[in-house]
């Protein structure tokens, strides 16, 4: 019997081609050459602040792209996905054989270049030499922390209240390391309500220029068995390097088995920048008018982004009997699913932040709280166990 060489494995690539024609030309090729898995296919030249989300989403080792179209919008694309560390290879797409935008390309970053009719022999040569330009395979990572982010679609709706006390309550449930994050840099909260007096922030681990297990201790105060990592106490509005988000947030799974972080509103850019980090994402509504209709807005906008609906779970906040809105009212409104609501408990409340403490389990609310940490740690928490997989779980993302 013959035995055949193992086929390589394909490059996850994305696909940017307004020019749809050249799009479907070389997308019936794909198939039969079988060197480029096509994770993604925009149809616009996207804004550079949705290309981030979407190389975090897909996480992409080539880019595919039209160079018909507009050529000086596809240069700054080309430009941008070459300066990445590591690089996302671009090839280059076009009509014909064009010497002269082979070499403009190739001078503003590009790998490759293919044309049509798209020749098979020429794509699985270029695929080779993308294969050699990666490197070899590296071997398994090692396990890392769960990522789980609170935003709101309206400020005011909870979102810490809920990070802080479900941080807490994982602890309680799995007795695992948990990191409390503050990445609201203009109005974090979380520290005030703690009553921390940290030495350093959120600010001084995205400056410092590298991390080191040894002194990590300086960005954090414990509590509760939780460490708090801050915002800083003035309120920070530059803009926000998105590769240092990135570092920040990859460093810390290393650190914890669960990252839970507190976001500002979902339409600011950090927090769909943290969104694509997560495994677990909450957007939280109260059963408020305004609300309501934000969180139509910020789930329309997601979807505008290529967040699917199984990335992000929509959680109520602050809800009461004389309300009369049952979740799947809510859903319909959504076009979502309401995964979880919290009952209108201001005393327990005002109670636990006037003490800065945890909120107990022996009220409405914290039962509710607890409930969604057993959901989010899955059916070994109660056993206190490290969870590898929560394979049945689907991405929450709660706004309170």
């Amino acid at each position: 019997m013959t035995r055949h060489p193992m086929r390589e494995t394909e490059l996850n690539a994305i696909l940017v081609a307004p020019n749809r024609e050249l799009a479907d030309l070389f997308l019936a090729t794909v198939p039969r050459v079988r060197g480029f898995q096509i994770l993604g296919d925009l149809r616009t030249y996207p804004p550079q602040q949705t290309l981030e989300i979407r190389l975090r989403q897909l996480q992409p080792e080539v880019a595919l792209i039209d160079l018909t179209s507009d050529f000086e919008q596809a240069g700054q694309l080309i430009r941008y996905l070459s300066s990445l560390r590591p690089p996302i290879h671009v090839v280059g797409l076009h009509s014909h054989n064009d010497s002269e935008a082979i070499l403009r390309s190739v001078r503003m970053g590009a790998s490759e270049f293919l044309y049509v009719p798209f020749d098979p022999a020429i794509q699985q040569e270029a695929v080779a030499r993308l294969r050699k330009m990666r490197g070899p395979e590296t071997g398994a990572e090692p396990d890392q922390g769960k990522i789980i982010v609170f935003s709101s679609s309206k400020p005011g709706s909870g979102a810490s209240t809920l990070a802080t006390q479900t941080a807490f309550a994982l602890k309680r449930s799995t007795g695992r390391r948990v990191l409390l994050a503050d990445f609201d840099l203009t109005g974090g909260t979380i520290g005030f309500f703690l009553k921390l007096t940290p030495r350093q922030s959120l600010m001084d681990v995205i400056d410092a220029g590298s991390l080191d297990a040894s002194n990590w201790s300086n960005f954090t105060v414990a509590c509760g068995g939780v460490d708090i990592l801050t915002a800083p106490e003035t309120p920070y509005v530059q803009p926000i390097e998105p590769a240092r988000v990135q570092e920040t947030l990859q460093y810390v799974r290393m650190l914890y088995d669960w990252v839970v972080v507190d976001l500002p509103s979902i339409f600011h850019r950090l927090s769909l920048l943290a969104l694509s980090e997560a495994e677990k994402a909450f957007l939280v509504s109260t059963s408020e008018l305004p609300s309501l209709h934000l969180t139509r807005k910020a789930i329309s906008l997601l979807s505008q982004l290529g967040f699917s609906k199984d990335r992000f779970q929509v959680v109520v906040n602050r809800v009461s009997k004389r309300d009369g809105l049952a979740g799947g009212d809510l859903g319909k409104l959504f076009d979502c699913p309401v995964h979880a609501s919290f009952p209108n408990d201001y005393f327990s409340l005002h109670r636990v932040i006037t003490l800065g403490r945890p909120l107990s389990s022996d009220c409405e609310l914290g039962r509710s709280i607890e409930s969604l940490a057993q959901r989010i740690a899955g059916p070994a928490s109660g056993e206190k166990k490290r969870l590898t997989s929560l394979v049945n779980a689907k991405p929450a993302f709660s706004e309170t």
